[in-house]
C-alpha cells in the first residue's frame, strides 16, 4: 500500500483499523460518495471566488482584496488544514469539507485568471480532468491497470522527480537560470504533458489504497479521509491540465 500521495499512506488506514476494530467500517462506495460531496463543495466555492474576482465586462481589473485572499490566503489555509487532517484522520469528517472549500476558492481564482487570457479554457480543463478521472477509474475497475509493485514504484519515483524539478526551477530562478519548464515552448509543453500523465497515474495508486483500506476494515470516518486524499490528487491534476492547455493556447 504505497502511493506518492502523502495523504493516502496505507499505514494510516491500517493504524486506524487497529485502533478501533469494533467501529463501523468504511466502504469504497462510501469513499466515492464523500469524494462527490467534496467535489461539489469545491465547485460551489470556486464559483463564488470566480464571481468575486473575475474581470467585469469591458475591464481586465481584478478585485485585489479577494484576489489576495483567495489566491494566496486560501491555499495556505488549505495546506494547514491538510496537515491537520493527515496527522489526525479522525477529524477528517470536519476538516475534509473545509479543505475542499478552501481549494475551491483558490481554484476559482486561478481559473478566472486563466479564463481572462484564454476564454473557454476552464471548461476544457474541467472536462479533461473529469474525463481522466472516469477513464482511470474504469481502467482500474476493469483490471486493465493495476497497482503492482513495479507500477507503484515507478509512479512514486516519477512523482518525486517532478517535485524535485519544480523545486530546482524555483531555486534556480532566483539566480536567473530558466529551465524552460514554464514556457510555452516544446520543453515546457512536453514537461506539462508528462506531469499530467503522472498525475493521472497517481489516481490508480489512490484507488488501490482506498480499496485496500476498505479491506482492512478501516473505520467509517476514513471514508472522509480517503475522499480528502483523492481530492489532493484531483486538485493537482486540474492545475496541471490547466497549465498545459494554457501553453498550447499561447501558441495559437
Amino acid at each position: 500500500m504505497r502511493t506518492a500521495n502523502p495523504a493516502l499512506a496505507g499505514r494510516v488506514f491500517q493504524a486506524e483499523a487497529a485502533a478501533d476494530p469494533r467501529a463501523s467500517v468504511m466502504t469504497v462506495n462510501g469513499a466515492v460518495a464523500k469524494t462527490g460531496i467534496l467535489a461539489i463543495l469545491a465547485v460551489i466555492a470556486g464559483g463564488l471566488a470566480w464571481s468575486l474576482v473575475h474581470p467585469t465586462e469591458g475591464s481586465m481589473t481584478y478585485d485585489p482584496t479577494y484576489r489576495l485572499l483567495f489566491g494566496m490566503g486560501a491555499p495556505i489555509a488549505g495546506f494547514l488544514v491538510a496537515l491537520v487532517t493527515c496527522f489526525a484522520p479522525r477529524v477528517a469528517p470536519a476538516t475534509a469539507p473545509v479543505y475542499a472549500a478552501l481549494e475551491g476558492l483558490f481554484l476559482g481564482t486561478v481559473s478566472s485568471f486563466f479564463d481572462a487570457r484564454y476564454q473557454g479554457i476552464v471548461l476544457q480543463a474541467a472536462m479533461l480532468t473529469t474525463g481522466t478521472l472516469l477513464v482511470m477509474l474504469l481502467a482500474y475497475g476493469s483490471g486493465l491497470v493495476r497497482a503492482t509493485r513495479g507500477f507503484t514504484l515507478a509512479v512514486t519515483a516519477a512523482t518525486g522527480a517532478v517535485c524535485l524539478v519544480y523545486l530546482a526551477a524555483f531555486v534556480l530562478g532566483f539566480f536567473g537560470v530558466n529551465l524552460g519548464i514554464f514556457s510555452a515552448g516544446p520543453i515546457g509543453i512536453g514537461f506539462s504533458l508528462v506531469v499530467v500523465v503522472i498525475a493521472a497515474l497517481n489516481l490508480v495508486l489512490d484507488f488501490d489504497v482506498i480499496e485496500t483500506g476498505a479491506r482492512y476494515g478501516a473505520p467509517k470516518y476514513m471514508e472522509w479521509y480517503a475522499a480528502f486524499g483523492l481530492m489532493v490528487t484531483l486538485v493537482w491534476l486540474y492545475l496541471e491540465v490547466l497549465r498545459l492547455l494554457a501553453k498550447l493556447r499561447s501558441n495559437d
